[in-house]
């Protein structure tokens, strides 16, 4: 908890014995990374008028239109229409962020770690013979950081 406070967090939940959708109340915005259940919990904290972006999902029909993908569209309709229904109740935009890489973003995030505007945390670092046993590391949930993979 103090590590965690000493990065800046302004509230620490312990997932462990502490349910965040109870401690978190009226925030304009939530970015989810995390899954469906995560998600839905997340609606708890959000006030009305407020967003939620998820990275991981569902995708909506908005962002099928956006990519030109039409054919998936009612598809992505169906698939997202739960929580979108749910977003919708509360007053809550609902939307999906599709992560893609733009090299002039990553520059940005370039400099701005180079100039320590933002310090990565690494956790630890594995060689790529034991990629394996970095991702079996990762999808444990364990890890404090950013977990690396070096190629040579």
């Amino acid at each position: 908890m103090d590590w965690v406070k000493g990065l800046g967090a302004d509230i620490v939940i312990d997932y462990k014995t502490q349910d965040f959708e109870y401690i978190l109340k009226n925030y304009d915005l939530v970015l989810n990374s995390q899954d469906a259940k995560t998600l839905e919990k997340s609606l708890k904290t959000v006030k009305p008028k407020g967003k939620i972006i998820s990275i991981s999902g569902p995708p909506t029909p908005e962002f099928a239109k956006n990519i030109g993908a039409s054919l998936i569209r009612f598809i992505l309709s169906l698939i997202s229409s739960g929580i979108r229904r749910k977003a919708k109740r509360k007053e809550i935009d609902y939307s999906f962020l599709f992560m893609q890489a733009d090299v002039h973003q990553l520059n940005q995030i370039t400099n701005l770690i180079e100039s320590g505007v933002i310090k990565p945390i690494v956790d630890k670092i594995f060689p790529f013979e034991q990629t394996n046993v970095a991702l079996d590391y990762v999808e444990n949930g364990r890890a404090k950081g950013k977990v690396i993979v070096r190629v040579k």
